[in-house]
This record gives structure tokens, C-alpha cells and sequence, in this order.
């Protein structure tokens, strides 16, 4: 908080504090995305290996999406995405995955 106040003397462009800002924000959401489908995983009725899969498919979504805001923005003076925004890209893909396969199961398990 002290260098997005402008307190710290570090200088960030307004693209790094954006992409810190979303990356804080979306790992909240997610975090508790992941423990609200933590719930739901209980009430699924298949193996242990997708239960597991699961359960370790939405908190690593949640760290996979922050980190590549996060990683996307790191260094100086950057004003634009560098190529490792590809880990954001994966994170939507684990959590895409995630819950399409939740949801199935939960409707499967009916």
C-alpha cells in the first residue's frame, strides 16, 4: 500500500499499479470463489483423483490469475504486458476447467 500511495520511492507506471491492483483484486475473488467450491466439491459423488483434481484446481486458478498479473508487469518503466502474461492465460484456463468439470460432476451426482 505504501508504494501505490506514492509514499515509498519506488516508481511504478500507471500500467504496473493497474496490473498490481488487478492482481490483488482478482485473488480475492478467487479466493473465495475456491473456498465456496470447496463446498460444493463435497457433494460430488466421483473418484478421489477428480475430487482431488478439484480441490486443487480452483486455489491454484486463484494463483495462477494473480501471479500473472502480477509477473505480466514486473520490472521498469513497463507500460504494456510482457510475455509472461501467458501464466494469466493458463490461470483461466485451470479455473475454465475447473468449473465446467464441478459442474458436471454436481450434475452427475444428482
Amino acid at each position: 500500500m505504501t508504494i501505490l500511495s506514492g509514499r515509498n520511492k519506488l516508481r511504478l507506471t500507471d500500467f504496473q499499479k493497474s496490473m498490481f491492483r488487478a492482481g490483488h483484486a482478482h485473488a480475492g475473488v478467487l479466493v473465495i470463489l475456491s473456498l465456496i467450491a470447496q463446498l460444493f466439491i463435497d457433494n460430488i459423488q466421483q473418484g478421489a483423483s477428480i475430487e482431488w483434481m478439484l480441490r486443487i484446481g480452483f486455489p491454484l486458478a486463484a494463483i495462477l490469475v494473480s501471479g500473472g498479473f502480477f509477473a505480466s508487469a514486473s520490472g521498469r518503466d513497463v507500460n504494456s504486458p510482457n510475455k509472461s502474461i501467458v501464466i494469466l492465460y493458463l490461470g483461466a484456463l485451470v479455473l475454465a476447467a475447473s468449473l465446467i468439470i464441478l459442474g458436471v460432476t454436481l450434475i452427475n451426482s444428482r
